[in-house]
């Protein structure tokens, strides 16, 4: 935690900069991660995402490429660069950059790395908007940035 007047905000010891990936794979479904998040003490859909240098120095295409694996088990031939900017700017200095994967091909089940218990969805396109208020009746919380990435999936 970081103090600086009157605002109250975390700071990453290590690392500053996240990727997160839209993808869809050529059957046209949205590639969807779930996982507990401590801090809400919920279960949260998002699309697949991480740190960058999680580990080891890398860029943040290089950081996009390997999470889209270890959590999805998909690699993508391509992996476009949109934008990037702070993740929730009143609460942290973490700033992500957003891409889009295609040319997906599975190479494993995913379920991410050291106990992160991530369950992948493959979620048909034209039915993303229903299933994800069904996922909210069921009482798992959706990042808002899910909408941002269907827009781009789909544009």
């Amino acid at each position: 935690m970081a103090k600086e007047g009157r605002w109250e905000f975390c700071e990453r010891v290590n690392n500053t900069a996240a990727a997160m990936i839209f993808a869809c794979t050529p059957e046209n479904r949205v590639l969807l991660v779930e996982e507990f998040r401590p801090p809400v003490g919920r279960r949260c859909l998002c699309f697949p995402a991480g740190l960058v240098g999680d580990g080891n120095p890398e860029s943040a295409a290089a950081a996009a490429t390997r999470e889209l694996e270890e959590e999805t088990g998909y690699t993508a031939a391509r992996m476009e660069f949109l934008f990037s900017g702070p993740s929730s700017p009143g609460l942290t200095s973490e700033m992500i950059s957003f891409f889009r994967a295609s040319g997906l091909s599975r190479i494993s089940q995913g379920g991410g790395v050291d106990g992160e218990n991530i369950t992948v969805h493959e979620v048909p396109m034209d039915s993303i908007n229903s299933w994800l208020a069904q996922k909210e009746n069921e009482g798992v919380l959706v990042d808002a940035r899910i909408y941002a990435g269907i827009y781009f999936l789909q544009h």
